[in-house]
């Protein structure tokens, strides 16, 4: 049976983590709204399983993803239901933990991500917070990018095995979302990442070997792999990025 994952279809957003690790793991799985024929579908297939009365647990919000009669909203959630399903996490409950702290802090600096061009209201156009979407920047730039990959860098490096992964000796799903960061990053802020990309050798290395894997690769050159725009969390907008 496949997974049936929901999410907006022009987008990346905070769903392209889930993707990531269905497409490594080789999983079978639908991306519903995006196999509908027209706009209104794309939505209306989502919206209709948010105003589904009949659900006992239903989502807020997508992502969610429905595994037979199981639905999981969140992306982080979502990642920690899949992960020992689809062998992207340690067998050890310990490393299980630790994968899904570092997925919630990934969810936390995405939405930092978000916040740089939506600072005010996510019901206000982009335009219309433009003042403050620099003055946002400026201290994500200077401040929350650095925080965060030396966490991740600092991760990599006391990693016992030596393996360039985050976690024990293989790839877990943690280490896609860095890639995702890095690759969401070098998009929305080029100029900024590369002043400092030389700082966090091992997320810099993490972010080639994942995306050197062969069904990741074979992911990101497909249609399947939405390209980055100006509707997604991470969003290019030059005078951000100075």
């Amino acid at each position: 049976m496949s997974y049936e994952f929901y999410y907006w279809p022009h987008i990346q957003g905070r769903g392209e983590v889930v993707r990531l690790a269905l497409e490594e793991a080789g999983a079978k799985y639908v991306d519903v709204a995006r196999e509908q024929k027209s706009e209104d579908e794309r939505r209306n297939v989502i919206i209709d399983k948010l105003q589904d009365k009949s659900l006992k647990w239903p989502p807020f919000a997508p992502p969610f993803l429905i595994d037979g009669e199981i639905i999981i909203a969140q992306a982080a959630n979502i990642l920690h239901y899949l992960g020992p399903k689809i062998n992207l996490v340690p067998e050890a409950s310990s490393g299980c933990f630790f994968a899904h702290q570092i997925q919630l802090t990934i969810t936390d600096f995405l939405m930092e991500v978000h916040d740089t061009h939506h600072p005010i209201s996510n019901a206000l156009y982009y335009e219309d917070q433009i003042e403050e979407s620099k003055r946002r920047s400026e201290g994500f730039i200077q401040n929350r990018i650095p925080k965060h990959l030396a966490y991740y860098e600092n991760i990599l490096q006391k990693n016992p095995t030596n393996s360039g992964w985050l976690i024990g000796s293989y790839l877990t799903y943690p280490d896609l979302s860095v890639f995702q960061i890095v690759a969401g990053l070098r998009y929305a802020f080029p100029k900024a990442l590369s002043r400092i990309e030389t700082n966090y050798p091992n997320v810099m290395a993490l972010h080639d070997s994942v995306k050197d894997r062969p069904n990741i690769s074979s992911y990101l050159v497909s249609d399947r792999r939405i390209p980055f725009n100006t509707n997604g969390v991470f969003r290019y907008y030059p005078e951000l990025d100075p």
